[in-house]
């Protein structure tokens, strides 16, 4: 087959990379108002798992479909895991500054507290890194979206591992290696993050009725 035509491994490929640009592009602009981060989010993990499942379609048209369904909940979702977010971040520089200038038997008591924190921001993050993929592919309540992050989350903990490492590892690359990789950012993220969880999100939201029948 040669290399270069449209049904090649390398012109596939090719394709993703500049839709996983463009997307990202599409993500920045919609989340710099940052309360719309959320949805944008949403609609980015939306329109990767069409991408990668070969059903895309217009991307510009499938991304701002799904921004605009998902504007509402995704906003009240981001809102609250902002709010939580910011919650942990300063119990965690007040405790460690506590832990590092208190003599013993307080500093052991800081560490425990400290422990306890630490294991909550944990679970922040298995729901922070799953809620948005799985908003993207069921229908459901905002409090279930939680419940169901939560547990799908620590139940398939391979998961949000995974996708933490794809983020942490191109955060590194753009900050320490390579600048310019920026371009590809969240958009790269959201799409090797998609192929991750696919099978998982496919599993997940499969009735079981279908799944008898398979």
């Amino acid at each position: 087959m040669n290399l270069f035509s449209y049904d090649s491994r390398f012109t596939q490929l090719l394709m993703k990379l500049v839709f996983s640009s463009y997307l990202n592009i599409l993500w920045f602009i919609c989340s710099l108002p940052i309360f719309t981060i959320g949805a944008a989010t949403t609609a980015l993990y939306y329109t990767s798992l069409k991408i990668i499942r070969n059903e895309e379609g217009n991307v510009t048209k499938t991304f701002f479909k799904a921004f605009k369904e998902n504007f509402r909940q995704s906003t009240v979702i981001w809102l609250i895991l902002l709010a939580i977010g910011l919650f942990l971040a300063f119990d965690f520089y007040v405790l460690y500054n506590l832990r590092l200038n208190t003599a013993m038997p307080m500093a052991a008591f800081w560490t425990i507290l400290l422990a306890i924190l630490i294991g909550a921001i944990i679970i922040y993050l298995i729901v922070l890194f799953m809620i948005f993929p799985l908003e993207a592919s069921v229908i459901n309540t905002t409090p279930n979206m939680f419940k169901n992050a939560f547990l799908i989350g620590t139940h398939y903990l391979f998961a949000p591992i995974l996708v933490f490492a794809v983020h942490f590892a191109m955060f590194y690359c753009v900050v320490a290696v390579f600048m310019p990789l920026i371009v590809f950012g969240e958009g790269l993220c959201a799409m090797i993050s998609c192929y991750i969880l696919n099978r998982l999100l496919i599993l997940v939201t499969t009735p079981a009725e279908e799944k008898e029948e398979e």
